[in-house]
């Protein structure tokens, strides 16, 4: 088997609209607090060859991942199926996916960025050399929490060593690592962990990779030569323990979570044990999800409510309900178009999945909730990575619980904020069956 790594630089300008936290609050970067880049692995067996990017980014769009497979596909000489566009979700990158208020895409930097990504790509594959695969899980607590079930802390609660959070079985504790060692010692490695790189404020305007791209930074200068990888898990309903905080103390803490989370992954590093990774096969299937659209009678009710706000005496464009009022009307007045027209929903997306020897990585272009992840590796018994935001970034996967939630903020309201139709209830089923049937493929001997 064969390994080979790519790096490349994908930070925007300073001034470009920065992604996450709330609508149109007009994050223009003032600086750059640590460099974006695109971090690609490629495997090969001689025969096949695939490619996964990490980029550090909110998430691309279906339009920009396939736009960066075709070019890595015709650089590379292999096909776009076996290449993975997957970003680790930070919320101080530049708008790079479909979304209303939460930033203005830069269009010089959407046009380049698919030849950049594909740089690392082309990178990677030049750079294959035999190589062994080694693995392990090591603990990895005090960094997320459930932001739907449980209580974000104080920003001195979450600075001790000692914090956890009160709901520990529904947020990942655990982190994979997977080393890559070739004749003269270690090439490379990844890890692969589930949380919001959310580090920060509403008002950060500073471009940063967040606590995931900063500790993989720390651990690649303590091993001159290598390049490592972050995988993002099933973050949807995570988010890091420092988070809307004032932005000189986010600024600071920071360089503490990311040195928190490469403390935990440092002994996975040195200590992962050798792995069988003797086979490499790839798969795809188009899921079909289930929508449940409102009824026009409901949809021109929920419009009314968010127009009185921006028809009310006084009214000013500064006001937080304002804000939002004006995301929920764009995207409710986008579905009754939509229903106005007569156009179908788009309601299939890809599920990507690749076997390297015992380990199986599947991803699919959400935000995938934590309980997918859990059902999924429930399922099998050797080990499962389930990664979110893989060739595009089509907003949640929300679990069937949120349905029934106060507010139903991830099921009924997010939906709209991104100009598409909510779930159905029964979407946690579908994907998740899917999930475990493609896992079920790909793992099974050719």
């Amino acid at each position: 088997m064969q390994f080979g790594f790519g790096r490349s630089d994908i930070t925007p300008r300073v001034g470009v609209q920065l992604y996450g936290y709330g609508p149109f609050l007009n994050r223009h970067s003032t600086a750059v607090r640590t460099a974006l880049y695109a971090r690609a692995m490629a495997i090969s067996d001689g025969q096949d060859t695939g490619v996964i990017a990490s980029c550090e980014l909110v998430g691309v769009s279906r339009g920009i991942a396939d736009r960066t497979r075709a070019l890595a596909s015709e650089r590379c000489g292999i096909p776009a199926e076996h290449i993975c566009i997957h970003c680790i979700h930070t919320h101080c990158g530049p708008t790079s996916k479909e979304a209303i208020g939460q930033g203005d895409p830069d269009g010089p930097y959407i046009e380049t960025l698919p030849v950049r990504i594909a740089d690392a790509c082309v990178a990677a594959v030049a750079d294959l050399k035999p190589g062994r695969l080694a693995h392990t899980v090591v603990p990895c607590e005090g960094i997320g929490y459930n932001r739907e079930h449980d209580v974000r802390p104080s920003l001195e609660e979450a600075l001790d060593e000692n914090w956890r959070p009160a709901r520990t079985d529904i947020i990942d504790t655990e982190a994979h690592v997977l080393r890559i060692d070739g004749d003269q010692g270690m090439r490379g490695f990844a890890t692969y962990f589930s949380c919001h790189p959310v580090v920060g404020p509403a008002v950060q305007r500073h471009i940063s990779s967040d606590f995931v791209g900063v500790a993989t930074a720390m651990l690649e200068a303590e091993h001159p030569g290598t390049r490592g990888v972050f995988l993002q898990g099933c973050e949807g309903n995570t988010n890091s323990c420092v988070v809307h905080h004032p932005e000189q103390e986010s600024l600071l803490a920071l360089d503490v979570i990311a040195s928190r989370y490469a403390r935990q992954v440092r002994p996975g590093i040195g200590g992962a044990e050798p792995t069988d990774c003797d086979t490499l096969a790839f798969a795809q299937a188009q899921c079909t999800l289930p929508y449940a659209p409102l009824a026009e009678a409901e949809l021109r009710e929920m419009l009314a409510k968010e127009e009185a706000i921006l028809t009310a005496a006084g009214v000013t464009d500064s006001a937080p309900d304002v804000a939002r009022a004006t995301v929920w009307a764009t995207g409710l007045r986008r579905e009754l178009a939509r229903i106005s027209a007569g156009t179908p929903i788009d309601d299939t997306f890809e599920l990507w999945a690749m076997r390297l020897g015992e380990i199986v990585l599947i991803g699919a272009p959400f935000e995938i909730m934590h309980i997918y992840k859990r059902r999924v590796q429930a399922a099998f018994d050797f080990p499962v990575l389930v990664m979110a935001l893989c060739n595009g970034a089509e907003g949640y996967l929300p679990e069937r619980e949120s349905f029934t939630m106060e507010g139903n903020y991830g099921a009924m309201r997010t939906p709209y904020m991104l100009g598409k139709t909510p779930f159905s209830p029964d979407v946690e089923d579908v994907v998740v069956e899917g999930m475990i049937d493609l896992v079920g493929r790909v793992s099974r001997p050719a």
